[in-house]
Parts: structure tokens; sequence; C-alpha cells
């Protein structure tokens, strides 16, 4: 009886270091003034998620904008130079260390998705990422003719996400996406719609400032 009890406990213990016990996902809260932002960060984004999470942690991101905003496509954030941000500037100069890219192909960048910003193919044909700045996919609702013009390869279950719940599709395989909004995803579409400057180094930045804090949930 009791080597059987110790079997048994073995067997549960193992379960645990296995299927049951996989990682936590870490989870992180993005406050604004229109509300909160729920995100959890993929664990196959090793590099991205604990970078995010260091950023997080020394408060890296609080009291920076969402400097950038386009609608029905995303927000992007994280440039430390806008924090105390002066009127009339624009922001998003890449300031931050890189990263290796860690793009999934079951990463995709539907509604919610949070994903790491980069330089552009011809400064940065590695696609590495930023290590600060990221944006949150707005993006819009897609018919299967708008999806078949990609012409890329999505799995059944992208295609119903982008028809149904919307995304940006033609990002996908370009930028490292290491996590998404799980609740507070309204958040976004108020960002995305809100008035902008329209010319010059001001283009795309929000006319009344979006402050963000950052913090970990567990």
């Amino acid at each position: 009886m009791k080597f059987r009890t110790i079997y048994v406990l073995l067997f549960c213990m193992a379960l645990n270091s296995s299927a049951f016990g996989q990682k936590k996902e870490r989870k992180a809260a993005i406050d604004t003034e229109f509300g909160t932002m729920v995100i959890k960060l993929y664990n196959d984004t090793p590099i991205h998620r604990d970078n995010f999470i260091k950023q997080v942690k020394s408060g890296f991101y609080d009291g920076t904008l969402f400097h950038r905003s386009i609608p029905y496509f995303m927000a992007q954030g994280g440039d430390p130079f806008s924090r105390n941000a002066q009127p009339n500037v624009g922001y998003g100069r890449d300031n931050c260390d890189v990263m290796p890219h860690e793009i999934l192909p079951h990463h995709f960048h539907k509604k919610g998705a949070i994903a790491a910003a980069r330089l552009p193919d011809n400064l940065n044909p590695k696609k590495n990422s930023s290590g600060c700045q990221f944006f949150v996919v707005a993006g819009y609702r897609h018919t299967d003719q708008q999806l078949a013009a990609y012409n890329k390869e999505f799995t059944p279950f992208q295609t119903a996400y982008y028809k149904v719940q919307g995304g940006y599709p033609f990002l996908d395989g370009d930028y490292t996406v290491f996590g998404e909004v799980i609740e507070g995803i309204e958040i976004i579409d108020l960002i995305t719609q809100m008035p902008t400057g329209k010319d010059g180094a001001i283009k795309d930045r929000p006319m009344a400032d979006v402050k963000m804090t950052v913090r970990m949930l567990n």
C-alpha cells in the first residue's frame, strides 16, 4: 500500500511537470485614460516576453505615450522620449536596443495582438525588433476576397478570426507578435479613433496625449 501511494504521488508530480505544468503565461495591465487593457505574454516568444517584463518592472513605460495612432490599423507606443512630451513634436525614433525577431506563423496580427515595432526592411533586413516600442493591433474585419488578395496562407482559425473579430493580416510574417489583449480590447478602438496630426513631425500623433502606465499582474 505504501509503495502504491508513493507511485501515485510520483505520477501526479510527473503530470504537473508536463501537460498540466506548462509555464503559466504572464499578464500585464496597460492603464490609460480610456481604461485598462489586460494582456497576456506568449511563452514561445521568450526574448520578447522577458524583455517586456523587465521594462515594465523598471517603470520604463510609465508616462510614455501612444505616440502613433492610425484608425483601423494600430496604436504604437513605448518611446522613452515621449515622456513629458512637447506639443508639435513627433516621437517614435529608433532609440532602443534591438532584439532578434521571434516571428512564428501561429501568432498573427489579429485584433488585440501585441507586436514589437521595428525599422523597415531596407534598414533592417533581419527584421530585428525594437527593445522598447510596441504596437497594439486594431485592424478591421475582412471578407474572403480581401484575405485572398494578400496571397498568404491562413489557417481556418486565422481566417475565422480575421473575418469575425478583425485584424491586420498584411503584417503577418514581418513582425514579432508576442502577446495579446485579453480584457479591455475596446480601448484600442478608442485610441485609434482619436484625432491626430496630419502632416510633418506630428503626423499620426494623437492631438490629446494618450499616456500609459504598465504593471505586471502576476
